[in-house]
Parts: structure tokens; C-alpha cells; sequence
């Protein structure tokens, strides 16, 4: 019943920075074991970014943005700070919410989804 509503996405120029928050409509989202980051392309799959655990000190990272993305959270809104964008970064960012305590780059284990928001990386 929670809703998903990202924001935060925008136009940056190559090697900038950008950060994304997801934060949820009515109730939080504190009862989630899992919740993740996923973008997607025109014409692409839907790709995993990241993954926190429900207290935040768990972290899983896709190997595409190891390294330059940061993601975190408390128990109202969940961030991914981008560093060191490039123009394969160009996505609609969605947030994911999932029942499980695994941290998985499966989208199928994810039960809740945000609308999305776009970023696009000019270079």
C-alpha cells in the first residue's frame, strides 16, 4: 500500500554530480527489508543500480556504478548520490521496495515501484 515517489532527476553535464531520493507516500518505509535503485533505457532492460538493507548498513552495488554511486537511507526516504556521471548513466531511475532481507539485482524480487525520474547525462 506504501507509494514510491522518486525525485531529484535532471540534466548534468558529463563528470558531474546528481542526487535521487525516494520517499514514501502515506506510510514509511522502515517495515521493507530490502529497497534498491533500478534504471532503464528506451529500448533496454530494467538494470539494477543498488540495494540497501532496512537499516541502511548493508549495501550492494551493480559493477556498471561501484565506486561513483552512494546510496543510503533512514526510515523516510532513501538517497543515491551520483558522482562521476557519464552519459551511459542516462536512465529513468526507479525505486524499489522488495519483502526479502536479500540485497538482489533481481527485479522480479522487487513487490514495489516508484514512477520513476529521469536523468540524463550531457556530454
Amino acid at each position: 500500500q506504501v507509494q514510491l515517489i522518486e525525485s531529484g532527476g535532471g540534466l548534468v553535464q558529463a563528470g558531474g554530480s546528481l542526487r535521487l531520493s525516494c520517499a514514501a507516500s502515506g506510510r514509511t518505509f522502515n517495515t521493507y527489508p530490502t529497497m534498491a535503485w533500478f534504471r532503464q533505457t528506451t529500448g533496454k532492460e530494467r538494470e539494477f543500480v543498488a540495494a540497501i538493507s532496512r537499516t541502511g548498513v548493508n549495501s550492494y552495488y551493480s559493477d556498471s556504478v561501484k565506486g561513483r554511486f552512494t546510496i543510503s537511507k533512514d526510515d523516510f526516504v532513501m538517497n543515491l548520490q551520483m558522482d562521476s556521471l557519464g552519459p551511459e548513466d542516462t536512465a529513468v531511475y526507479f525505486c524499489a521496495a522488495s519483502t526479502l532481507v536479500t540485497l538482489s539485482s533481481n527485479r522480479y524480487e522487487y513487490v514495489n515501484w516508484g514512477q520513476g525520474t529521469q536523468v540524463t547525462v550531457s556530454s
